[in-house]
């Protein structure tokens, strides 16, 4: 399977990086980016060119990673290199609308097999949290897209109006996680925690929580319950964020981010 990648920035590159840990004999990825230095995934084994018209010919997958408004001059500059029977079109540009790129890829009423997609960049790391949408691709389409995301991480197929939301909840919100841990390290350290160490702790008990959640299936709150004795510790310091808008304040935050 020939997978080609246009436009290796943040996004594009961490999804690049992803595939090319994948252990499947048969996966050829192709890498096209006029404007990058595509030098690390070459040596990692991709192939790579700044023609993104080539690099589509021939893939099977065509993901095309770019700024929203860029979209448009980036897919209508692949349209005539494209094979619409065989190839399966995924875009990853938080709010262009699937009409839109049906509409700028229309080839005498002949359209591509879309999908949309919100991955997150932890993708580098085969840890993404996925959002697909099909448009108009194939069944065999949709099913290979999705087990190549699932590679990368966990993958919901959703629908387009909820794309917007999930790109608040998963692709912001891993910066949100981030900014936890960041500020969770500095109260470490005022609690005399060298900075390192107190990043490494924060880190640790964040995966903790997480691998917790999965493995039991708890609701989040019963498992605050099994740490939370009364008048101790953990009930105070839960208590004194309360008071300062925590939940409050995430839940605003992603509200403000999906606008």
């Amino acid at each position: 399977m020939k997978i080609a990648v246009i436009g290796a920035g943040a996004m594009g590159g961490a999804t690049v990086e992803g595939l090319l840990k994948q252990t499947v004999q048969t996966l050829s990825i192709s890498v096209a980016d006029p404007m990058a230095d595509l030098s690390r995934f070459a040596e990692a084994g991709a192939e790579t060119s700044t023609d993104n018209a080539q690099t589509v010919k021939g893939a099977d997958i065509v993901m095309v990673f770019v700024k929203p408004w860029l979209v448009e001059k980036v897919l209508t500059g692949i349209k005539e290199s494209m094979d619409y029977d065989r190839q399966t079109l995924v875009v990853i540009a938080a709010g262009v609308k699937s009409s839109s790129i049906l509409e700028w890829m229309d080839k005498d009423g002949s359209r591509p097999q879309l999908m949309l997609c919100i991955p997150n960049i932890a993708i580098a790391q085969l840890a993404s949290m996925t959002f697909l949408v099909n448009i108009s691709a194939s069944d065999s389409g949709v099913k290979t897209v999705k087990s190549l995301f699932d590679s990368m991480g966990r993958t919901i197929i959703t629908t387009e109006n909820l794309l917007g939301a999930g790109t608040t909840l998963a692709s912001c919100g891993i910066a949100y996680a981030m900014r936890y841990i960041r500020a969770s390290s500095e109260g470490g350290v005022e609690l005399g925690f060298k900075a390192h160490d107190a990043q490494e702790i924060v880190m640790q008990t964040m995966k903790g929580a997480v691998e917790l959640l999965q493995a039991s299936g708890m609701h989040p709150e019963a498992a605050i319950d099994l740490v939370t004795t009364p008048g101790g510790v953990t009930i105070k310091g839960l208590n004194e964020m309360e008071h300062a808008g925590f939940t409050s304040s995430v839940i605003r935050g992603l509200k403000a981010g999906a606008k």
